[in-house]
Order: structure tokens, then sequence, then C-alpha cells
């Protein structure tokens, strides 16, 4: 995936001493990796600076490249503040110590799904937003190629599907690490990786990020999708070919992450940052940009356009264990081997 440069004010134009060179750009600078919808992103990052004439430096990347930047930087952090994307690797960052703990003052304004992601990492990480795994398809080609619409687990893994269906790498993707320990937790590893060997066949192409199916589906370069139902929502919803559904039997879901990061060398522009995203103003900035997740804060207007998970039928994912980074280095390499080295 391409990486984006946001620079988020008209005045960043930097002096010949660089970025980090004079005491101003130490305190009115912000660096960010954001790991939502490029769109949120880069609108987040441009009505934070015009509200506060802060410096917005933010690089757009899926959740486990993210993880791997800030385990890179790890003795040298160049990072502030992270956000957005699936919790899970927020919750191995937090596992090893790359991040700073942060329990914001209006911590009862929110969800107490997001409450509960701060108790599990010692205020390391909060809930920023949640959403649920499913499919996405294209009905113009899905009648074109007289397929039936995928509503079941059972169903994608069907010979018709051959060549058919688009999901992102686990190794890279949050979204694909949550569908693949979410089928583990509903099915049993065994029975987990079986299924997976059967949806490998049917796999056109496993992408970076888990932000690609829903642009691929509509725009009509893959028949069906699997990732999160918010995604396939918003392109339905700007009048593009393309239905939705949660699988039948159940399946997980994401609960977003919010962090600092420890050694960070601008922490109070980052908590700065940190309070817009997490304030009714900037968690409203989703669905504005598109981005259907439900947010966090409770006092957020919600957009009639994010879709519900009332009748979802969600399975109890266990968090606190595949968010561990041992669980997740383990399961990725069972797949490595056992999957994605298997032929299509």
């Amino acid at each position: 995936m391409k990486t984006i440069k946001t620079i988020a004010t008209t005045a960043l134009l930097v002096c010949g001493n660089g970025i980090f060179g004079t005491a101003f750009a130490q305190t009115n600078t912000v660096n960010a990796i954001c790991s939502t919808d490029q769109s949120w992103c880069e609108m987040a990052a441009a009505e934070f600076a015009k509200a506060t004439g802060v410096k917005v430096l933010q690089t757009r990347k899926a959740t486990g490249e993210a993880l791997a930047q800030l385990r890179a930087e790890a003795n040298n952090p160049k990072t502030d503040i992270w956000w957005g994307g699936t919790g899970d690797p927020f919750l191995q960052a937090a596992e090893v110590g790359l991040l700073e703990p942060y329990r914001p003052p209006y911590i009862n304004d929110l969800h107490a799904w997001s409450v509960r992601q701060y108790a599990m990492t010692q205020n390391m990480v909060g809930g920023f937003y949640t959403s649920a795994i499913g499919f996405g398809w294209n009905t113009e080609l899905l009648r074109k190629k007289r397929l039936p619409s995928p509503l079941c687990w059972a169903d994608v893994i069907k010979p018709e599907y051959k060549g058919e269906i688009e999901i992102s790498h686990p190794a890279s993707s949050g979204t694909a690490y949550t569908i693949l320990a979410g089928l583990v937790q509903q099915m049993g590893e065994d029975q987990a990786f079986d299924y997976l060997k059967k949806l490998h066949k049917n796999i056109t192409s496993y992408t970076r990020s888990g932000t690609a199916q829903a642009p691929n589906v509509a725009k009509g370069e893959v028949a069906v999708g699997i990732s999160f139902i918010f995604g396939f929502d918003g392109w339905k919803h700007n009048k593009y070919p393309v239905a939705t559904t949660a699988p039948c039997e159940g399946t997980s879901y994401e609960i977003g992450g919010i962090a600092l990061v420890k050694g960070s060398r601008n922490s109070a522009m980052g908590k700065k940052y940190y309070d817009f995203l997490m304030s009714a103003e900037g968690q409203a900035l989703g669905a504005k940009a598109n981005s259907l997740q439900t947010p966090a804060n409770k006092l957020t207007a919600l957009d009639p356009r994010i879709p519900s998970m009332d009748k979802v039928r969600l399975i109890k994912y266990d968090f606190e264990k595949y968010g561990k980074s041992a669980e997740r280095k383990r399961l990725i390499d069972r797949w490595t081997k056992e999957v994605e080295a298997l032929p299509r």
C-alpha cells in the first residue's frame, strides 16, 4: 500500500534546521500514524490543524505495518500518537512497552467497550470505535457471473467462488488478523485452519491493508470482499452497486485503538491531538469522511448510515488472549506455513 504523508497546514514549510531542529517545531508539531481510512486520516489532521494551529505530520499505515514501525523506532521514537485501525496490534504494542499510559478526564463520556480497553492495558490503549467483520459484494458482477449472494462463512468456500474473493494479509493487516483470530475462536483452531485452506482456493489476492476490499468491490475489480462491513457500506451509500451482510453463523469484531507513544518527542501535542480525536467533534469526522464505524464517544451524534450491530451475531472475542504478541505471531506463522504456502 502506498504510504501517504499528510501535511495538515499550509504553513508546513520547515526551515533549514529540519523538522525537529527548533524549539517551535518541537512544541507545535505532532507526528502521527493513522491506521483507519485515508479520508478520515486526512480530514482529522486538517481539522485539528485548523482548530489549533498545530502542524500535523501524519503517515497512513495498516496496523501491522504501524506496529512494526514502532518496534523499529523503540529506542528513538519518531511518532507521538497512533490512532485508528484494529485494536489487537495496539494491545501487542502495549504488551511490549511501546505505549504511554493515558486515562483521559472525559472517560465517562465513552462507551463501556472503549473503557474496557483502557482497563485491559493499564490505560495504554483506548477503544476508538467498533465495527463487525462481514462480506461485501458487487451486485452487478454477481448477477453477470450468475453467482448467489454469500450470506454465511460456509458460502464463500464453495467452488463457484474460486478467484472471486479478496481478503487482506494477516501479517500486515489487523483486519485479516481479526478474521483469523475470530475464526479460531468460533470454530476451534484446527477446524478454522481447515476452513482457511478451503477459503484460500477461492482468494484472488491478499492485500496489505484491510481497507482495500471495499473500493475494489465497489469498482468491480473483485466480486466479493471480506473485511469490516462499514467500509462496504460507505460505498453503497455513495450509489455504488454494493450489498453487505454479516456471516449467518456469527462473526468477529474490532475495537479500534488509539494510543500515545512512549518516549515521544512532542508528547504534549500528541495528547492534544488524542483529545481532539476522542471528542464528540473529532469522532463525528469519521462519518463525514464516509468512514462509518460506531464511535466511542457517547456524545457523538450517530450518522444514520452507520451500520447497526444490533442484529449481528457477534462472537465472544477474547481481546486479551488474541491481543498478545506471542499468540498473534503463532497464528500468523501457522497461517503462513499451512495456508499461504498452498497453491491456488
